[in-house]
């Protein structure tokens, strides 16, 4: 089950999506914010595995937000919906952890789409957003191996090289041996790169 909370500070925008998901079976609301600071109320208290954000609310932004809430709990998945395509809005909500982008001008099954896609461990970012980010991840795909593939999912899963190397049933130096592979086939510049790929993409990668 698909447990959603929103923050948005436009009602009416919030009431439109509710209607639209009320028949939908799969997904459970569980409430609304109208900052930041309230969905990281709304967030520790319901639970939800899947956040719907603006990025510009005030007391704190989504951007702020979304930091807190990976803090919290890794596993929940944000989607950041709105008005801003610009590349910097993008990157930095990337950077903050956020599993999906999408603009407001979306149609509300564009909207579904990617509820579904993010809670399926998927990334999703709209199409008319100014970013290669899915070119990139595709055209960088094929240079890895299978088990570079999994060691860099767990690295943006925020695992350590012993961490690693236990769910692998591998050495921790075999680890850091492909971290520094992955790091020289990706043409990064060290391991904070690795992991910023890493936490961007992971989901690119199964």
């Amino acid at each position: 089950m698909i447990n959603l909370v929103i923050a948005e500070d436009h009602t009416a925008l919030i009431d439109g999506i509710k209607v639209f998901l009320e028949y939908e079976e799969d997904i459970r609301f569980l409430g609304s914010a109208a900052n930041g600071k309230e969905l990281l109320e709304l967030v520790s208290n319901k639970r939800p595995n899947v956040v719907i954000t603006d990025i510009r609310m005030p007391v704190m932004d989504g951007i702020q937000a979304t930091r807190q809430i990976k803090k919290l709990d890794p596993e929940i998945k944000i989607i950041a919906f709105t008005m801003f395509d610009q590349d910097n809005a993008v990157e930095q909500m990337l950077n903050a952890g956020a599993n999906g982008y999408i603009l407001k001008n979306a149609s509300l099954k564009e909207l579904l789409f990617a509820i579904r896609k993010v809670y399926d461990g998927k990334a999703y970012y709209d199409p008319n957003i100014n970013t290669d980010s899915n070119k990139n991840a595709a055209e960088k795909k094929p240079v890895l191996t299978s088990r570079q593939r999994e060691i860099l999912k767990l690295v943006g899963e925020g695992k350590t090289n012993q961490e690693i190397a236990d769910a692998l049933f591998i050495g921790k130096m075999t680890v850091a041996t492909h971290r520094k592979n992955m790091i020289k086939k990706l043409n990064l510049q060290g391991a904070g790169e690795l992991l910023r790929y890493a936490v961007e993409r992971k989901y690119d990668f199964e």
